[in-house]
Protein backbone atom coordinates (compact mmCIF):
# COMPACT_ATOMS: atom_id res chain seq x y z
CA UNK A 1 0.00 0.00 0.00
CA UNK A 2 2.97 2.46 0.52
CA UNK A 3 4.73 1.52 -2.78
CA UNK A 4 1.45 2.46 -4.19
CA UNK A 5 0.85 5.84 -2.27
CA UNK A 6 4.73 6.61 -3.28
CA UNK A 7 3.92 5.52 -6.65
CA UNK A 8 0.85 8.02 -6.97
CA UNK A 9 2.30 11.00 -5.56
CA UNK A 10 5.60 10.86 -7.48
CA UNK A 11 3.02 10.37 -10.89
CA UNK A 12 1.24 13.05 -9.27
CA UNK A 13 4.34 15.22 -8.84
CA UNK A 14 5.57 14.43 -12.55
CA UNK A 15 2.42 15.98 -14.09
CA UNK A 16 1.80 19.03 -12.12
CA UNK A 17 5.70 19.99 -12.85
CA UNK A 18 4.63 19.21 -16.50
CA UNK A 19 1.75 21.07 -16.31
CA UNK A 20 3.23 24.03 -15.08
CA UNK A 21 6.33 23.79 -17.34
CA UNK A 22 3.73 23.97 -20.30
CA UNK A 23 2.25 26.84 -18.97
CA UNK A 24 5.09 28.64 -18.45
CA UNK A 25 6.33 28.05 -22.34
CA UNK A 26 2.99 28.94 -23.14
CA UNK A 27 3.25 30.85 -26.46
CA UNK A 28 0.10 33.40 -27.35
CA UNK A 29 -0.93 34.32 -31.26
CA UNK A 30 -0.85 38.25 -29.62
CA UNK A 31 0.49 39.50 -27.10
CA UNK A 32 1.12 43.19 -25.58
CA UNK A 33 3.37 45.58 -24.47
CA UNK A 34 2.91 48.59 -22.07
CA UNK A 35 5.19 51.27 -20.20
CA UNK A 36 3.70 50.07 -16.84
CA UNK A 37 4.18 46.59 -18.21
CA UNK A 38 6.76 43.55 -17.04
CA UNK A 39 8.53 40.91 -18.46
CA UNK A 40 7.54 38.48 -15.81
CA UNK A 41 4.08 38.69 -17.30
CA UNK A 42 2.64 36.83 -19.92
CA UNK A 43 1.90 39.80 -22.13
CA UNK A 44 -1.07 39.51 -22.10
CA UNK A 45 -3.53 42.28 -22.77
CA UNK A 46 -4.62 42.31 -18.76
CA UNK A 47 -0.55 41.52 -17.95
CA UNK A 48 1.65 42.65 -20.61
CA UNK A 49 5.21 42.79 -20.85
CA UNK A 50 7.78 45.99 -20.75
CA UNK A 51 9.56 45.29 -24.06
CA UNK A 52 9.63 44.08 -27.10
CA UNK A 53 12.51 41.58 -26.19
CA UNK A 54 10.61 40.15 -23.47
CA UNK A 55 7.16 39.74 -25.84
CA UNK A 56 9.24 38.11 -28.17
CA UNK A 57 9.79 34.97 -26.84
CA UNK A 58 6.17 34.28 -25.57
CA UNK A 59 4.51 34.93 -29.04
CA UNK A 60 4.13 32.14 -31.57
CA UNK A 61 5.65 31.94 -34.53
CA UNK A 62 3.81 34.40 -37.50
CA UNK A 63 2.11 35.72 -34.09
CA UNK A 64 1.90 39.80 -33.04
CA UNK A 65 2.96 42.14 -30.51
CA UNK A 66 1.03 45.09 -29.78
CA UNK A 67 1.49 48.85 -27.76
CA UNK A 68 -1.18 49.44 -25.51
CA UNK A 69 0.07 52.61 -24.69
CA UNK A 70 3.36 55.17 -24.93
CA UNK A 71 6.91 53.56 -23.68
CA UNK A 72 10.27 52.88 -24.52
CA UNK A 73 9.64 49.44 -25.55
CA UNK A 74 13.61 48.74 -25.89
CA UNK A 75 16.38 46.90 -28.86
CA UNK A 76 15.10 43.55 -30.26
CA UNK A 77 16.40 40.78 -32.07
CA UNK A 78 13.48 39.08 -34.60
CA UNK A 79 14.71 35.40 -35.42
CA UNK A 80 11.09 34.16 -36.79
CA UNK A 81 8.06 35.36 -38.56
CA UNK A 82 6.56 38.05 -36.63
CA UNK A 83 4.42 41.66 -36.40
CA UNK A 84 5.73 44.35 -34.03
CA UNK A 85 2.82 47.26 -33.82
CA UNK A 86 2.93 50.49 -32.29
CA UNK A 87 0.06 51.93 -34.24
CA UNK A 88 -2.30 54.49 -32.33
CA UNK A 89 0.65 54.92 -29.27
CA UNK A 90 4.47 56.41 -29.13
CA UNK A 91 5.78 53.13 -29.29
CA UNK A 92 9.39 54.08 -29.08
CA UNK A 93 12.79 52.20 -29.10
CA UNK A 94 16.19 54.49 -27.97
CA UNK A 95 19.33 52.41 -28.90
CA UNK A 96 22.64 54.61 -28.45
CA UNK A 97 24.36 51.63 -28.34
CA UNK A 98 23.81 48.77 -31.18
CA UNK A 99 20.84 48.48 -33.56
CA UNK A 100 17.16 49.41 -32.52
CA UNK A 101 15.81 46.53 -34.42
CA UNK A 102 18.16 43.47 -35.78
CA UNK A 103 16.32 40.52 -38.62
CA UNK A 104 18.35 38.07 -38.49
CA UNK A 105 16.52 34.88 -39.44
CA UNK A 106 17.12 31.10 -37.29
CA UNK A 107 15.77 29.29 -40.65
CA UNK A 108 18.79 28.50 -43.91
CA UNK A 109 15.84 27.64 -46.28
CA UNK A 110 12.80 28.84 -44.73
CA UNK A 111 13.41 32.37 -44.20
CA UNK A 112 11.24 34.54 -41.82
CA UNK A 113 8.62 37.64 -42.96
CA UNK A 114 8.70 40.53 -40.52
CA UNK A 115 6.63 43.33 -40.50
CA UNK A 116 7.03 46.45 -38.51
CA UNK A 117 4.12 49.47 -38.02
CA UNK A 118 3.87 52.81 -36.37
CA UNK A 119 7.29 52.50 -34.30
CA UNK A 120 9.34 55.49 -33.86
CA UNK A 121 12.87 54.37 -33.28
CA UNK A 122 16.09 57.49 -31.56
CA UNK A 123 19.40 56.25 -32.16
CA UNK A 124 20.75 59.38 -30.08
CA UNK A 125 22.93 59.80 -32.45
CA UNK A 126 25.11 57.18 -31.85
CA UNK A 127 23.20 53.93 -32.03
CA UNK A 128 23.99 51.53 -34.80
CA UNK A 129 21.41 50.91 -37.51
CA UNK A 130 17.88 51.60 -36.70
CA UNK A 131 16.62 48.14 -38.62
CA UNK A 132 19.54 46.33 -39.78
CA UNK A 133 18.06 43.26 -41.86
CA UNK A 134 20.84 40.70 -41.80
CA UNK A 135 18.73 37.47 -43.29
CA UNK A 136 15.02 37.54 -44.19
CA UNK A 137 12.64 36.58 -47.13
CA UNK A 138 9.96 39.79 -46.62
CA UNK A 139 10.48 42.53 -44.61
CA UNK A 140 7.57 45.58 -44.48
CA UNK A 141 8.31 48.73 -42.48
CA UNK A 142 5.27 50.93 -42.65
CA UNK A 143 4.69 54.53 -40.90
CA UNK A 144 7.88 54.55 -38.52
CA UNK A 145 10.33 57.12 -37.41
CA UNK A 146 13.57 56.33 -37.62
CA UNK A 147 16.30 58.97 -36.32
CA UNK A 148 19.94 59.48 -35.13
CA UNK A 149 21.59 56.15 -36.41
CA UNK A 150 24.80 55.34 -38.20
CA UNK A 151 21.98 53.59 -40.60
CA UNK A 152 18.25 54.19 -41.18
CA UNK A 153 17.39 50.97 -42.74
CA UNK A 154 20.45 48.73 -43.29
CA UNK A 155 19.31 45.63 -45.77
CA UNK A 156 22.39 42.47 -46.34
CA UNK A 157 20.20 40.40 -47.74
CA UNK A 158 16.00 39.76 -48.43
CA UNK A 159 13.14 41.83 -49.97
CA UNK A 160 12.83 45.11 -48.15
CA UNK A 161 9.63 47.39 -48.53
CA UNK A 162 9.17 50.58 -46.84
CA UNK A 163 6.37 52.68 -46.78
CA UNK A 164 5.00 55.71 -45.22
CA UNK A 165 8.15 56.37 -43.25
CA UNK A 166 10.58 59.12 -42.50
CA UNK A 167 14.78 58.49 -42.16
CA UNK A 168 16.29 61.44 -41.28
CA UNK A 169 18.95 62.77 -39.35
CA UNK A 170 21.34 59.50 -40.14
CA UNK A 171 24.51 58.83 -41.40
CA UNK A 172 23.25 57.16 -43.88
CA UNK A 173 19.54 56.87 -45.22
CA UNK A 174 19.10 53.61 -46.94
CA UNK A 175 21.71 50.77 -47.39
CA UNK A 176 20.94 47.88 -49.87
CA UNK A 177 23.85 45.33 -50.42
CA UNK A 178 23.99 43.96 -53.31
CA UNK A 179 22.04 40.74 -54.26
CA UNK A 180 19.17 42.76 -51.28
CA UNK A 181 15.99 43.66 -53.23
CA UNK A 182 14.66 47.46 -51.73
CA UNK A 183 11.01 49.23 -52.55
CA UNK A 184 10.50 52.85 -51.18
CA UNK A 185 7.15 54.89 -51.96
CA UNK A 186 5.46 57.84 -49.44
CA UNK A 187 9.29 58.19 -47.88
CA UNK A 188 10.67 61.06 -46.92
CA UNK A 189 15.17 60.77 -46.32
CA UNK A 190 16.12 64.19 -44.76
CA UNK A 191 19.29 65.31 -43.40
CA UNK A 192 20.91 62.33 -43.65
CA UNK A 193 24.27 62.59 -44.32
CA UNK A 194 24.25 60.16 -47.13
CA UNK A 195 20.11 59.22 -48.64
CA UNK A 196 21.19 56.27 -50.44
CA UNK A 197 23.98 53.78 -50.60
CA UNK A 198 23.55 50.87 -53.11
CA UNK A 199 21.58 51.93 -55.38
CA UNK A 200 20.95 49.47 -57.91
CA UNK A 201 19.32 47.05 -55.09
CA UNK A 202 16.97 49.72 -54.99
CA UNK A 203 14.62 48.34 -57.32
CA UNK A 204 11.54 50.48 -56.71
CA UNK A 205 11.55 54.03 -56.12
CA UNK A 206 8.10 56.22 -55.49
CA UNK A 207 7.18 59.45 -54.38
CA UNK A 208 10.04 59.41 -52.45
CA UNK A 209 11.13 63.19 -50.70
CA UNK A 210 15.25 63.99 -50.89
CA UNK A 211 16.26 66.94 -48.91
CA UNK A 212 18.99 68.24 -47.63
CA UNK A 213 21.27 64.90 -48.01
CA UNK A 214 24.92 66.11 -49.10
Amino acid sequence: MNKLRLALRAALFAATTLALASLANAQANRTWVSGVGDDVNPCSRTAPCKTFAGAIGKTVVGGEIDALDPGAFGPVIISKSITIDGTGVLAGILAAHGNGITIDSRETTNLISVRLRGLSLNGLGTGGSGIRVVSANRVVIEDCVIDGFAGGVDVAAGSVFVKNTAIRNNRIGVTAAAGAQVGLTDVELVFNATALVGGPSIVQFNNVVLYRNP
